[in-house]
């Protein structure tokens, strides 16, 4: 197709109001829109008429482009993108099917020409560029923006922040380059979340737009894989679960000893849509620590029962799946819903009469280890599966099932969120509900970060027994616990004190936890065991003898283990003589986060300062650290959208 010379162009504003109008009204309506820019401020500001011959300067137009909200791009390939290479600026105006390329000549426009490449469905193209402005919205989060954070520019970059002033955000580049963004172009900025330092160039050259679309490249290639993943899901199909609510569901209910939070009842009514469609369900419940997603998961398994299947529970560790158990057991014991455990604290006969009574159908919800992925496993009926704190188990494994059973329906808790960001780019494949309302009456705990002293110690465990509670004191040295125990039992002669570590025998660790649970210890010395799931509510004071040795999360993981009822907690985190930087980074972001439901302020906290991680694998986190997470996320939303748009 042959370039075709026009004398002029009107190029619209990537606004809401222009982009509910079809290109046929810009035509119709040219003169009107020339008239109402000489006297209407909206106009004047959202539109670009530009004339062959007309004298104008080539930066006043490419700042005029930006404001617009035009993307600029190495070359132009869809509507709402500009490109520039010396005197010639190419623009694909989202009012033209169209792209348009301008030559200047000194700051004359000496040519305007209309470029071979053409949009076929214009509705659609105005559909997708709806999207992309919502998702760069949801993607720039500037709250609590300071001075020196790194921000990532759309079309320039990632620079460093240094301030605002006169109603402009100043952005330093490479060589002393600034750039001065107005207020309301914040969806222009993200936030830079990376696991390394990130590159910054200099102001005008090509290395930024040839990095962003080598990474839209990867992106679409990612999206069309993950697509393809959940398009095998997409047509699977079972019949819908019943939607009747019976008395065993009240209850379930009336069982529960808390009042369920809005998040909670909101979390336990779209699992429940979920298992009443004909498509196989694939949710993720994210919320912080004790904030009631295993309620979720059995109010779910008790609705898989009642619809004639079998529900089963993965749990990371022996500890957690009997703790889970011997929950569930209670809550489930005067209903006629058989429940099994699996696990080495089970004996091999006991094993193998769950295994029997699995394939027979005479066990309803079995709760275990990975020994329930084990290949002598077989189900009679299985629908449910529930993959607790599911960020501990491989791809690989948690595939396993599905692939047996494409129609199996999956519901995955997890309290180590993974950050916001990337959900918002997933969602249109997998099912999120968040939890992050507090249960009524919890108090945030209290966080202590201070040198290691014995007075402290002393005064905490004193502190905590004298109001008939319990301690967890955190040693994760299996070498030396014993000597930590020894210590204690000299510090506080009169309290009880046992110990807790992986290199016990399973069915020695179970007793010990156990008896603290039946209040026969005090203080509970232990590794970083405690940090799966456990669930004590009397326990409410927890001290870490060497804070500097545990990451953020985990850290964060292991203070959620105190605090889970209505009674003041305390966390003390204590270091010795010398503090590494990393370490005092990581203790602030953690007495920062002190506030409940904070576990995503942790996630994205965790990722800037470990300098490590891979969330979408090994190709892509290279592609993260060029253009920060949150821009590579909004890259990867608006590739699914982009795929599913010609699908």
């Amino acid at each position: 197709m042959s370039r075709t010379e026009l004398p002029n162009v009107l190029i619209v504003s990537i606004t809401p109001y222009f982009l509910e109008k079809g290109n046929l009204w810009f035509e119709k309506n040219l003169n009107k829109i020339l008239e109402a820019s000489q006297t209407q401020s909206f106009f004047e500001d959202n539109i670009l008429y530009l004339e062959k011959g007309q004298k104008t300067n080539l930066s006043q137009i490419l700042r005029k482009l930006d404001e617009m909200g035009y993307e600029k791009v190495l070359k132009v390939r869809e509507p709402g993108e500009f490109s520039q290479r010396g005197g010639i600026i190419d623009v694909f105006s989202i009012n033209s099917n169209s792209a348009f390329r301008f030559e200047f000549l000194g700051n004359q426009i000496e040519n305007i020409e209309k470029l071979p490449q053409e949009i076929t469905n214009e509705k659609e193209a105005k559909e997708r560029i709806k999207k992309k402005l919502k998702s760069q919205k949801l993607f720039s989060d500037l709250k609590g923006l300071k001075a020196d954070d790194y921000l990532v520019h759309l079309d320039h970059g990632v620079a460093q922040f240094s301030g605002i002033e006169q109603n402009y955000y100043i952005l330093n580049y490479a060589a002393g380059d600034k750039l001065y963004v107005p207020l309301g172009l914040e969806r222009k900025l993200s936030r830079y979340i990376g696991f390394a330092e990130p590159k910054i160039s200099r102001l005008g050259s090509s290395f930024w737009q040839k990095i962003k679309r080598k990474i839209k490249t990867d992106t679409e290639k990612l999206a069309k894989e993950l697509l393809e993943i959940y398009a095998k899901r997409e047509t699977a199909t079972r019949p819908p679960y019943s939607t009747a609510i019976t008395e065993i569901d009240f209850k379930i209910a009336n069982s529960f000893t808390y009042e369920e939070t809005p998040d909670q009842i909101e979390a336990i009514e779209e699992v429940k849509k979920d298992l009443e469609k004909e498509r196989p369900m694939d949710r993720i419940v994210c919320g912080d620590v004790g904030f009631g997603k295993t309620e979720v998961a059995l109010r779910a398994a008790v609705k898989a029962i009642q619809s004639g299947y079998q529900a089963a529970m993965i749990c990371p560790t022996t500890i957690l799946s009997n703790q889970h158990f011997q929950n569930f057991k209670k809550r489930l014991e005067d209903l006629p819903i058989k429940i099994s455990l699996l696990s080495r604290l089970r004996t091999k006969k006991e094993q193998k009469e769950t295994v029997e009574a699995l394939k027979t159908g005479g066990i309803d919800f079995v709760i275990g280890t990975h020994r329930i992925l084990s290949s002598d496993i077989e189900f009679k009926n299985l629908g449910l599966l529930i993959v607790d704190d599911e960020q501990r188990f491989g791809v690989r494994q948690k595939e396993k099932l599905k692939k047996a059973r494409v129609s199996l329906d999956v519901l995955a808790l997890s309290a180590t969120p993974i950050p916001r960001t990337l959900y918002l780019a997933l969602s249109s494949l997998k099912d999120v509900s968040i939890i992050q309302t507090p249960p009524i009456g919890r108090v945030a705990v209290k966080t202590h970060i201070l040198p290691w002293s014995e007075k402290v110690i002393a005064k905490a465990i004193k502190e905590e027994l004298k109001r008939k509670g319990q301690v967890y004191y955190l040693h994760n040295r299996v070498e030396t616990i014993e000597t930590v125990k020894s210590f204690l039992e000299k510090l506080i002669p009169k309290a009880e004190i046992g110990i807790a570590h992986g290199r016990m025998k399973e069915k020695a660790l179970v007793k010990i936890m156990e008896d603290f649970q039946n209040r026969e210890i005090d203080v509970l010395v232990a590794t970083t065991i405690i940090e799966n799931g456990l669930d004590f509510p009397n326990v409410n004071t927890l001290i870490v003898d060497d804070a500097t040795k545990l990451g953020l999360a985990e850290a964060y993981q292991i203070r959620g283990r105190v605090g889970r009822s209505h009674i003041q907690a305390f966390a003390y985190f204590l270091y010795g003589s010398h503090l590494a930087e990393r370490a005092e980074m990581r203790l602030n972001a953690l007495k920062e986060a002190e506030e409940l439901g904070s576990g995503y302020k942790i996630a994205l906290k965790d990722l800037e300062i470990r300098g490590a991680g891979n969330i979408l694998g090994k190709e892509q986190s290279g592609n993260i650290n060029q253009v920060g997470l949150n821009l590579y996320c909004q890259m990867l939303s608006e590739a699914i959208e982009k795929i599913k748009f010609k699908c």
